[in-house]
């Protein structure tokens, strides 16, 4: 059997990195994607069968340049990770136009744009599309009114896409992680924040970043190979619980 090849955007760190490694202990090569050319080519750098391409998912030609380099490193793309995002959090009054398309050209924009590339190569290998939404795109909270918006575009980008592509054979799924233990988050969150997501998860704690990873890469390997269309909130249960009150639930 040929090895198959997996093309991962936002690899130099966090989910990304976690998702790529993974990969590489499944036997897949990997193609890293990211546009930190510093952080990724160190991190590439240290991983066998990983390569690494700089791009800003945002550019439509860059997009186009780094998908032909990348179908031409191993002659085959069979998966698809669209985790490349950025974080942007505040009030709705003080979010601007300038602000908005900032969140959507990468998270919303990068998806179109990397996915639309690398289709045709997807149609030979009838591989796998995996989007990396949020739970801020399946339920609104404070301060993430373009975050949140571009994460739920995202989940309906996948459903059409799935929709359409299907018939190439093609899967197309999405993952809403919840909060996860990243360096940055635990840099930017309180211990009052820590200790208010600990009370609202039914597991009680912070995901990891390899826990994400572990769903991303099932559902890009043959194992769900008739799952398609489907959005997975990896979040401890978050998303289910509502308003989730502990003092409700003892």
């Amino acid at each position: 059997m040929e090895q198959k090849t997996a093309l991962v955007t936002g690899a130099a760190r966090g989910i990304g990195l976690a998702t790529t490694k993974l990969f590489l202990e499944a036997g897949w090569s990997v193609v890293m994607v990211d546009r930190d050319a510093e952080v990724l080519q160190s991190e590439a750098a240290a991983l066998d069968n990983a390569t690494a391409i700089v791009c800003d998912v945002s550019d439509p030609q860059a997009v186009d340049d780094m998908a032909a380099e990348a179908v031409a490193i191993n002659g085959r793309i069979d998966a698809v990770v669209n985790n490349a995002g950025v974080a942007d959090f505040g009030p709705i009054e003080e979010t601007d136009f300038a602000r908005w398309r900032r969140v959507m050209e990468t998270n919303l924009d990068g998806v179109f744009l990397v996915s639309q590339a690398l289709i045709p190569a997807l149609k030979i290998t009838k591989g796998a599309l995996l989007n990396i939404a949020s739970i801020s795109g399946l339920r609104a909270s404070t301060l993430r009114v373009a975050y949140g918006t571009s994460k739920a575009a995202v989940i309906q980008l996948t459903k059409q896409q799935a929709a359409e592509l299907g018939e190439y054979g093609i899967r197309a799924n999405c993952v809403c992680p919840g909060p996860v233990r990243t360096k940055l988050a635990m840099a930017v969150h309180s211990q009052d924040i820590i200790d208010a997501y600990h009370d609202a998860i039914p597991l009680n704690r912070y995901g990891s970043e390899q826990e994400i990873a572990e769903v991303i890469v099932f559902l890009c390997s043959d194992k769900a190979s008739y799952v398609t269309g489907q959005i997975v909130a990896a979040d401890g249960g978050f998303e289910s619980t509502g308003v989730g009150l502990p003092a409700l639930r003892k």
